[in-house]
């Protein structure tokens, strides 16, 4: 087995004569701020981009020369996003499927067959096939971890503009002991996750003067 991405389940797809292969991932199910973020992309067959791997196993630079080249040379990219009162409505299962489906939506091209990392995705319409790991094994899954993941970093950054005391730029949502801290600090924010169990205990402490 391949230790980085490659093209071996496109080609499948592609000499089965499937054009269009759409690979679908996420960014953003772990945070507790901010909303989770998918991707969707399609490339001619047998294009490639040499680099393009997990985005949690790139470096930020990385990610974004790679995204620049991906958005340059696929041919339908698609990017969909749950906001965190979605999150909290729907649980961030249901929150991160909304959002892959609207990533493939917004796609300007409806695709033969998808991609999907580590799961199928309920009441999609289209064939699909689950691949557990495969940003770490499709092409086409590989570059849209990366899309989502920079799409996601450039929302967080927005949202650390309009709510600087909590640190959105470095830690991008996650649970790290300065965003707890922050947490504790000032109480939770309107784009918090109110159903994550470190936002919903916040409510219920006094505020570090």
């Amino acid at each position: 087995m391949s230790k980085r991405p490659d093209l071996r389940y496109e080609r499948k797809l592609w000499r089965a004569g499937i054009g269009a292969v759409a690979g679908v991932d996420e960014a953003g199910v772990g945070p507790m701020a901010g909303p989770v973020v998918a991707a969707a992309v399609i490339f001619a067959p047998e294009h490639f981009i040499t680099g393009v791997h997990d985005s949690k196993q790139l470096r930020p630079a990385q990610r974004t020369r790679l995204d620049c080249e991906i958005r340059a040379s696929a041919l339908a990219l698609g990017v969909g996003v749950a906001e965190p009162a979605e999150i909290d409505r729907l649980n961030i299962y249901w929150a991160t499927m909304l959002a892959m489906r609207r990533a493939l939506d917004s796609l300007a091209r409806t695709p033969g067959h998808v991609l999907v990392d580590g799961r199928t995705v309920p009441e999609l319409k289209l064939p699909q096939t689950r691949i557990v790991g495969g940003d770490r094994k499709s092409f086409c899954i590989a570059a849209a971890s990366i899309v989502a993941k920079v799409a996601r970093d450039a929302i967080m950054l927005q949202l650390d503009a309009c709510y600087p005391e909590y640190g959105f730029a470095r830690h991008k949502g996650y649970c790290t002991q300065d965003h707890l801290d922050a947490l504790r600090r000032h109480g939770p924010s309107p784009v918090h996750r109110n159903s994550f169990a470190p936002v919903a205990a916040s409510r219920q402490l006094p505020l570090i003067a």
